[in-house]
């Protein structure tokens, strides 16, 4: 596929950096000369300095013959004018445009063909605070993900010493949870993969990916480590668009305080909220955190856009009490570094938001795609359609379907429809050997590597002579 993407910040070099692995054409578009010419040493990618929503920069960069538009610089303005000329000029088949403002969200017609001609719309800083969000109601969690409109999430915890499961085989859980349908995906034990078997022995300290209907998840996570108290007061640093998205979505269930160093930003967001605590000041002042009672917090959140200053403050507010600590990092580097110490989560945005990209992007009809264990690997979420004449899925118990080595179907999301089409009841199914795939159902595939994503894509596609 070819591929233009316009920005190399952040969420445009995330991106290109997955995409350019499974073999696409990527011409990468921006304005700095220099960065681009980092990410050409680093990445196998075709760079254009310029303006992205230029129409000859557009030209340069192959728009005549590009198969997907794809931009996610800092404007949305720049994004939204890329996306028409593409359309007028180009007849781009697919355009993709990031969009920070919530002001277009609210007028979708401005988004159809006959304006803006944008085919998906995505923000990044809403896909992240619904992110955190989530990671807020399962306070034991690493990463809380969500498949078929919330029906199954797939759960990561580190397991605990005394945990009930922890020092036995997986195959115990069916006794331990007699009447619970769930599935361990993966575990990372010391950042290496291990293929989960029912003789597996979970161990203190590894990373373990659990598959369950998402009524079920609080009794699963019991089982892997000892339940953390109710998250009840949270402190927010940094006011800025994932901040006052987050203070604003949450106000009115938590004690919410919200650190702001800017004195026009904080009287804005004093006006914005109405129940969060604004106070304007500095998140890595030792003293301001002790008069605002950090011991007493169950959650330090840091989303200022200084990394440095959101690692410092995270762990200074551990320090000095903090139950539980997140903080915003966009390197890589960082977060794998930080994560585990005395910050309990570190987020990166890219890899946050990316899946919800990549699903416009994937072959086939892939629904959702989440990046696990910061972009390490992948879990998809694909609707099987075919029959076992033009599929290789559909229609076929699980034995009989190969899979790439490392990729494993973990659950199945299967509809109920009454007589007039509509969806009466959704079930969520662990999948056995003989498990035998239907159409439309939502297969949920798990990959320890993202190379082997493609694979997977292929696997679902139909046959020419499908109708």
């Amino acid at each position: 596929m070819k591929i233009i993407i316009l920005g190399a910040g952040q969420v445009g070099a995330s991106v290109a950096e997955n995409l350019v692995s499974e073999a696409n054409d990527i011409t990468l578009v921006d304005t700095s000369a220099e960065h681009l010419a980092m990410l050409r040493d680093r990445l196998e990618v075709r760079t254009v300095c310029g303006n992205a929503a230029s129409p000859k920069v557009l030209r340069d960069a192959g728009a005549d013959d590009a198969d997907l538009l794809i931009a996610v610089t800092q404007s949305d303005q720049t994004n939204l004018c890329a996306c028409r000329i593409a359309k007028v000029l180009f007849n781009l088949p697919t355009r993709i445009a990031r969009l920070r403002s919530t002001d277009y969200v609210d007028y979708p017609e401005l988004l159809d063909d006959s304006n803006f001609a944008v085919d998906f719309s995505i923000c990044p800083e809403q896909v992240v605070t619904d992110y955190i969000k989530r990671l807020i109601a399962f306070p034991e969690a690493l990463q809380v993900l969500e498949f078929a409109d919330g029906v199954l999430s797939l759960i990561c915890v580190r397991a605990f010493e005394g945990g009930p499961l922890v020092g036995h085989p997986l195959k115990a859980l069916k006794f331990h949870l007699p009447n619970v349908e769930v599935r361990i995906a993966a575990i990372y034990r010391n950042g290496v993969p291990i293929i989960p078997q029912g003789d597996t022995i979970i161990v203190p300290g590894d990373e373990v990916f659990c598959l369950a209907a998402t009524v079920h998840v609080r009794r699963v996570m019991s089982e892997l480590r000892r339940s953390d108290k109710p998250m009840r007061r949270i402190m927010i640093a940094g006011g800025g668009n994932i901040g006052f998205r987050l203070a604003q979505s949450i106000e009115n269930n938590y004690h919410v305080k919200i650190l702001e160093v800017d004195r026009e930003r904080a009287e804005l967001l004093a006006t914005q909220l109405s129940k969060a605590l604004v106070l304007r000041g500095d998140s890595t002042d030792e003293k301001l955190l002790e008069n605002e009672g950090i011991d007493e917090t169950d959650l330090f959140v840091a989303l200022t856009n200084d990394e440095e200053d959101n690692i410092m403050s995270a762990s200074l507010a551990k320090r000095m009490g903090a139950r539980r600590t997140l903080a915003l990092i966009n390197r890589k580097s960082y977060v794998d570094l930080v994560q585990g110490g005395p910050i309990d989560i570190a987020i990166s945005p890219a890899h946050t938001s990316i899946g919800t990209l990549l699903a416009h992007v994937r072959r086939g009809d892939v629904v959702a795609v989440h990046s696990l264990r910061r972009g390490a690997a992948e879990a998809l979420e694909i609707i099987a359609h075919g029959s076992r004449k033009d599929s290789k899925v559909v229609g076929r118990p699980i034995e009989e379907i190969v899979l790439p080595k490392g990729a494993s179907i973990g659950a199945i999301v299967r509809d109920e429809k009454n007589e007039e089409g509509r969806v009466i009841r959704r079930e969520v199914i662990m999948p056995h050997h003989d498990t035998v795939i239907e159409e439309s159902d939502h297969v949920i595939v798990f990959c320890t590597h993202k190379n082997m994503v493609r694979k997977i894509e292929k696997l679902f596609q139909v046959g020419f002579h499908f109708l």
